[in-house]
């Protein structure tokens, strides 16, 4: 139901407010308390022999694990870009970060990319169905379209909605991911203020081309393959990759008959081809110019509420960026970036084979981003960027084009076992005004393996073009959504085998969020308010028996401040714990979700559920593998949006190869 949610998205408030029961708020010391309690339980038992020998004090990156097999080792000192739009390793951020590597995809063998988001810290996922159907994401509380969405630094949220079509992003095309929750509206503008998600494609390595297939099938006559090549010529000056994918599925019933009767009860199916390349030249020993491309065409069918048992409703959507792009160093201390962006987004949909409705939305970006190191541990970040978006639909908008001029300043400094990051941001929008956004944070390092952090933040999201400017809804005058963002937080880091453990306790406040009227003329006005603050536990470490565990849970309270309800389709709880093990070639591993109780937009209950799903790899030799995935192991039938069904017990078998 993709597209038709897209179409009608304009009748739906950004943070509706359900008429549920009241729920009996946790007093935040009775929070921390019991948070306190758990992270003690996670690492207390081991912090004494893990203290360095001399007792020495040091950032927490001297004691990470050089990176070996260990996926654990990898994450610690994984080096990360999007919290502070500067190189940094995941446990030196000061914003609450994670990472996806390429190995967590694999071994979690997830079919798509709402699956694979399922169980980030966090992150939560609604979906209208199967695979392909509309997905949407809420991170730390935030609606669907107040978090944003990057692909290799390019935003890929709709200007029509504000939210990025994530079920038709394969990935198979995917070599890592960096999400950053709360607020950074002073580093990403408009959107970014339940966090930041940045998709980065596969990129060619440094090494001679090496080729990789993969292929597999399972049930409800699912099949995916994907193929490509990626490495290097001229002693690693060109690097280059091609991957192509292909994924089929003939699904399910989008919707549940026995709550919507007029949705026609036929198998809703998804087909999508998707294709991502790079290529890159180094020029000299300091500068570099490349090029990237991603495309995915899907195309699928929905169910519609309004319609007849016998209609048939399909969507034809397409997502491609394009981007050039040329860095490289002004002086010994001075780093600069160009980039040049060109993105579509199309949705087009269909009744009973005749069209139905499209929307287009085209948005071209230049970005200038400098980095200037003028002491030892301490640099300035600034830059400017320009964006213009056009929608092209057959509804007659009211407007359908806009510019945005951005400027940013960044300073990050290390004192020792102090440690600063600040960002302001100034937004200029063609069409309202401007924005002003900030970002300040501070670290301490209590000893060489604990870290004291703390941050403050405001930031805003802009209005979309549905809510400024479509016919009979559209408000020209409306102003951003504002919100103010505090977090603090404690991390452990015992290095390779105790792991990375973080604390972090967060609230958000907004204010002038964009509703419709619930009265004629029904348009778009700011007039709520919202609350949402908990707490967030994560851990990712090898703590016994070389078993890998990734586990994180969330306790929230996402709060409608007008109608003193819990924000629609949020949960107060939710969190996964997922386990690895290799035994010399087999790797097995298993995942357990659970999300609390929810309330649809019309105060439609959703009920609690708990999934589990188990994998397995056995790899036959250096090059080939045959891999296999049990999802829902146990048949949960559960509910992200009402009315609306979710896959059942489901298995999948994979072949694959790589080159050596």
């Amino acid at each position: 139901m993709r597209t038709h949610v897209r179409a009608m998205a304009h009748r739906a408030p950004a943070f509706a407010h359900p008429a549920s029961p009241p729920d009996i708020p946790v007093p935040t010391t009775q929070r921390l308390g019991i948070a306190a309690i758990l992270l003690a339980a996670s690492v207390g038992a081991h912090a004494q022999s893990a203290q360095s020998a001399d007792g020495a004090s040091a950032p927490a990156t001297i004691l990470a694990a050089n990176a070996t097999d260990n996926p654990t080792a990898v994450q610690l000192t994984t080096t990360v870009v999007t919290a502070s739009r500067t190189e940094q390793t995941l446990a030196d951020t000061l914003a609450a970060t994670s990472v996806i590597t390429r190995a967590d995809i694999e071994q979690s063998q997830a079919q798509d990319l709402p699956t694979l988001l399922r169980g980030q810290a966090g992150v939560e996922i609604v979906q209208n169905g199967g695979f392909g159907t509309s997905a949407s994401l809420f991170m730390r509380g935030a609606a669907s379209n107040a978090s944003l969405v990057l692909i290799d630094g390019v935003p890929v949220n709709s200007a029509t909605t504000g939210t990025t079509n994530i079920a038709q992003i394969p990935v198979s095309q995917i070599d890592h991911i960096e999400i950053v929750r709360g607020n950074v509206s002073a580093l990403y503008g408009s959107q970014a203020v339940g966090g930041v998600i940045q998709i980065f494609t596969r990129k060619g390595h440094g090494g001679a081309p090496r080729a990789y297939a993969e292929v597999g099938y399972g049930t409800n006559n699912t099949s995916q393959a994907n193929a490509g090549i990626a490495g290097s010529f001229e002693d690693g000056k060109t690097r280059f990759s091609l991957d192509v994918s292909r994924f089929h599925t003939t699904g399910i019933s989008a919707q549940d008959p026995r709550f919507n009767p007029k949705a026609n009860p036929n198998r809703n199916g998804d087909d999508n081809t998707s294709v991502s390349a790079m290529l890159s030249r180094k020029l000299g020993d300091t500068w570099e110019v490349g090029a990237r491309l991603f495309q995915s065409d899907g195309s699928s069918s929905y169910d519609n509420a309004f319609g007849k048992p016998t209609d048939l409703n399909d969507t034809d959507a397409r997502v491609r960026q394009m981007s050039a792009y040329a860095k490289g160093n002004i002086t010994d201390k001075w780093n600069t970036r160009v980039t040049v962006t060109q993105g579509d987004d199309y949705a087009d949909t269909y009744l009973n084979g005749k069209d139905n409705g499209n929307f287009h939305t085209s948005s071209n970006q230049i970005d200038w981003a400098n980095e200037y190191a003028f002491m030892p541990d301490q640099k300035l970040t600034a830059g400017y960027s320009r964006l213009e978006q056009t929608v092209d639909s057959n509804t007659a908008y009211d407007r359908n084009n806009r510019h945005l001029d951005s400027g940013y300043l960044g300073y990050e400094g290390t004192f020792g076992k102090h440690q600063v990051q600040a960002n302001v941001r100034r937004d200029v929008y063609s069409d309202f005004g401007g924005a002003n956004s900030y970002w300040i944070g501070y670290g301490y390092h209590l000893t060489p393996r604990w870290k004291f952090m703390a941050n403050a933040s405001d930031g805003f999201r802009a209005p979309t073009f549905n809510e400024l400017f479509y016919p009979g809804f559209g408000n020209p005058n409306l102003q951003p959504e504002r919100s103010i963002s505090k977090e603090l937080a404690v991390q452990f880091n015992g290095g390779e085998r105790l792991g990375l453990v973080k604390l972090t306790g967060f609230q958000t406040q907004y204010t002038n969020l964009i509703q419709s009227l619930t009265v004629s003329p029904y348009t778009a006005v700011n007039v709520a308010k919202a609350r949402v603050e908990g707490l967030e536990l994560t851990y990712t470490g090898r703590p016994l028996f070389g078993v890998d565990v990734r586990a994180s849970f969330t306790r929230q309270n996402p709060t409608d401040l007008d109608a003193d309800k819990q924000l629609a389709r949020r949960a107060r709880q939710f969190g996964s714990v997922g386990l690895s093990k290799t035994f010399d070639k087999l790797t097995v591993g298993g995942d357990v979700f659970f999300s609390g109780e929810r309330y649809d937009t019309a105060g439609q209950h959703l009920g609690a559920y708990t999934l589990v799903n188990l994998q397995a790899r056995y790899d036959i030799d250096r090059s080939w593998y045959v891999s296999a995935h049990l999802d829902n192991v146990f048949d949960k039938n559960y509910q992200t949006v009402y009315g609306y069904n979710t896959l059942g017990r489901a298995i999948y078998v994979s072949l694959g190869w790589k080159q050596f």
